[in-house]
């Protein structure tokens, strides 16, 4: 799991995806076992993160159950993994960080 992580996190970069942060859910009660998000530089840079990202990991085997399409916020839903990119407005007011630092670890 962390080299399919790190590739996305290389991708996003790359392409001058801002402050990525990924966030291991492994151990906490959410609905997948990672997050990764990504400031962008605004409305037309969220949409070209998403190609970018079908464009590299579909033929690396990535499978995309869903998309959430947005010019502000776009979630990249691949199973295990989701991304989250938005733009500096979105990112702020939603502060998806606390929100995952504040979920319960599952009990053994």
């Amino acid at each position: 799991m962390s080299g399919r992580i790190d590739r996305i996190v290389d991708l996003l970069d790359a392409k001058k995806g801002e402050d990525i942060q990924v966030f291991d859910l492994s151990d906490r009660e959410y609905l997948t076992r990672a997050v990764v998000l990504a400031t962008t530089l605004g409305d037309k840079h969220t949409l070209a993160l998403l190609d970018y990202l079908k464009e590299d990991l579909k033929p690396a085997g990535e499978t995309f159950l869903a998309v959430e399409e947005g010019e502000e916020w776009t979630v990249v839903d691949l199973g295990d993994i989701m991304i989250h990119l938005m733009v500096p407005e979105y990112r702020a007011k939603y502060n998806l960080e606390e929100f995952l630092d504040s979920l319960e670890k599952r009990e053994a």
